[in-house]
């Protein structure tokens, strides 16, 4: 069984927590990530093509919101009055819901829908209507995530309840020996969070760590926003359809349950083997705060591609299983990452840098439970 990589830092003394920034070396001319960008710009130049969002872009994303709105439509307009048609919206409505996040929202929040801020902004509040904050998820995703990928307490995607352990540098309970079993099903649970305290304790983390200055708004400003774009949300899709939908109160919760449950899962699913997996790095910075590997290397280090000829499967996950080009390049839309995907390999491996990739989705899911388990046993 493969180990967790680790830095040469790990389990020292972690003093690096208590300055306020972590570095990355500064890229140099000829270096990989510079030769890399130059033949990524070079493609679309001589290909005469955006790198942003085209026509079946366009085609996508009607797709996906419709995949969510029209099966409401059918239910609160009393087409489908069954408990196992509504039931079966409620489902659809789950895989549109983790759609959009995957799909459309995702490249509108990194600004690579459209080369206008306009358009990504409208686009990228689609967020509300499943439940979430463009605010937030910028903060977590873009500044964080992508910024200090499986850095311990810089990446918030490795935080989680204390029974999930998604770094060998977070605390291990013996009760985690479990968790490749019931990992699983707390996925499930990660829409159903946002829309209820999660966007709220992070607000006022993201408060407290001075971070919501990177979004040019008050904190009074974003609170009073949250409050009105969650009470919009449980208006119209909890509230209407129990008003509107002729079934027991507790079948419409439930199916609105099964529908965050469905996207969570399908989100969790996507995200988690991209860098919580066997190959992936967790380096931790010195005491002084400084990485070991330039900024793109790290990236390298703790990022997997997966599953990269299935084209219908890419299609739905919006591209994420390029992983790799994903964060190398997030201002770039999604629908060119499996061309750019062989830029980036060919370059990594001139460079004799690794550039990970399971052929297979199920191959990834299998990979991230191996470590599940691993970080469990520790």
């Amino acid at each position: 069984m493969p180990q967790v990589k680790t830095s040469a830092s790990l389990f020292t003394n972690q003093n690096y927590m208590s300055r306020k920034t972590v570095q990355f070396p500064r890229p140099s001319a000829g270096d990989f990530y510079n030769t890399a960008r130059k033949r990524v710009h070079q493609y679309f130049k001589e290909k005469g093509i955006s790198k942003h969002a085209n026509a079946s872009m366009v085609f996508k994303t009607i797709a996906m919101l419709a995949m969510y709105f029209v099966p409401y439509s059918l239910m609160v307009t009393g087409v489908f009055t069954s408990v196992w048609m509504v039931f079966a919206c409620w489902v659809l409505m789950g895989f549109g819901m983790a759609g959009i996040g995957l799909s459309v929202m995702h490249d509108a929040n990194h600004g690579a829908y459209s080369k206008n801020r306009t358009v990504n902004t409208i686009i990228g509040q689609v967020i509300w209507f499943v439940g979430g904050s463009s605010v937030n998820w910028k903060i977590q995703h873009n500044v964080l995530h992508h910024s200090f990928t499986n850095v311990d307490h810089m990446d918030e995607d490795l935080e989680t309840i204390p029974i999930l352990r998604f770094s060998p540098h977070k605390k291990h309970m013996k009760i985690q020996r479990f968790q490749f079993i019931y990992a699983w099903f707390f996925y499930g649970l990660m829409t159903i969070m946002w829309a209820t305290v999660k966007d709220f304790n992070q607000l006022n983390r993201y408060k407290k760590k001075d971070l919501i200055k990177t979004q040019k708004k008050s904190y009074a400003r974003l609170l009073s926003e949250l409050i009105i774009v969650k009470s919009i949300y449980y208006v119209l899709f909890l509230v209407i359809p129990l008003i509107f939908v002729p079934l027991a109160w507790w079948q419409i919760v439930l199916g609105f349950l099964a529908m965050h449950w469905i996207a969570g899962f399908i989100l969790a699913a996507i995200f988690q083997p991209a860098h919580v997996t066997p190959d992936a790095s967790f380096p931790l910075p010195d005491d002084q705060g400084n990485m070991e590997n330039k900024w793109a290397i790290h990236q390298l280090m703790t990022t997997m591609n997966f599953a990269p000829k299935s084209r219908l499967f890419s299609w739905y996950v919006g591209g994420l299983n390029y992983q790799v080009e994903h964060h190398l390049f997030p201002n770039i839309c999604h629908i060119h990452y499996k061309r750019i995907s062989e830029i980036v390999k060919k370059t990594a491996e001139e460079f004799s840098l690794p550039y990970y990739s399971q052929p297979t989705f199920l191959g990834a899911l299998r990979a991230h439970n191996q470590l599940l388990k691993q970080l469990g046993k520790a």
